[in-house]
């Protein structure tokens, strides 16, 4: 960024947030009329969209694209929502491996840029099963620690359904059986700790460490995946060290 002002810089970098947030708001829209689609329009009969509405105010979401999107889902507009899940499989530089979650309309579509954006950004489309098998699906909450010691957590959220606390640095990183997320997450806010998200995810069993190189070219792969409207989630078992990203950092 040499020559550039801080000012451009600064700008730069909030186009970029802005437009992430413009494609998440989007993509938690879909989770919501799927959610609906699926379960019905009641929160409280539907763990699936109360998960995805809960999701979707965490980050700001408006409450009436909430509740027009419950509404479209369900049927209650005369609109047809006809979301197709598919999930695509590669592999990445290293060994690493991805999952891509893809939720869709035009399952050609998605087909097509998905396999493009592999083969431009040095990947390669895995065959079916040959990758999903590194992975778990898992309920994991992430919290800052703010103080607060592993004992701390497991005293707040064992009797929930836990499975492990993670150490992740500058966070602690909760792991259950999906179904257990919500009881988590109101065993937290019983006990008054905050938290930032709350996902269902594919955990990797091992992660593959992955040098500067590497890492570059994974980050390249993965961004342009996650730029994709019909790609809702990139999951890898790709680790980059503090040392990797600290040198990716300064380039």
């Amino acid at each position: 960024m040499s020559g550039h002002s801080k000012w451009a810089t600064t700008k730069h970098k909030k186009a970029i947030l802005d437009s992430r947030r413009a494609k998440s708001f989007a993509k938690l829209i879909k989770n919501i009329e799927v959610a609906a689609r699926m379960g019905g329009p009641d929160l409280a009969g539907n763990p699936g969209l109360e998960l995805a509405v809960t999701k979707a105010k965490k980050t700001s979401v408006p409450a009436d694209n909430i509740d027009r999107a419950i509404k479209r889902g369900a049927g209650l507009t005369g609109e047809v929502v006809d979301y197709t899940e598919i999930m695509y499989e590669a592999r990445g530089p290293q060994g690493s491996a991805l999952l891509i979650e893809c939720l869709t309309d035009n399952k050609n579509r998605a087909a097509s840029e998905v396999r493009l954006a592999i083969s431009r950004n040095g990947g390669t489309i895995a065959d079916p099963g040959s990758v999903s098998y590194l992975f778990t699906r898992k309920g994991v909450v992430n919290l800052p620690k703010n103080g607060l010691s592993e004992d701390d957590i497991l005293m707040a959220v064992l009797d929930a359904g836990a499975e492990e606390v993670k150490d992740n640095g500058e966070n602690w990183e909760i792991h259950s059986e999906p179904t257990d997320l919500p009881a988590i997450r109101e065993a937290l806010t019983e006990a008054g700790i905050e938290y930032e998200t709350d996902e269902v995810e594919f955990v990797p069993s091992m992660e593959v460490e992955l040098d500067v190189d590497g890492a570059r070219k994974f980050l390249k792969l993965a961004d342009a995946l996650e730029e994709l409207d019909d790609v809702q989630n990139v999951y890898s078992n790709a680790d980059l060290s503090d040392e990797v990203q600290a040198a990716l950092e300064t380039e």
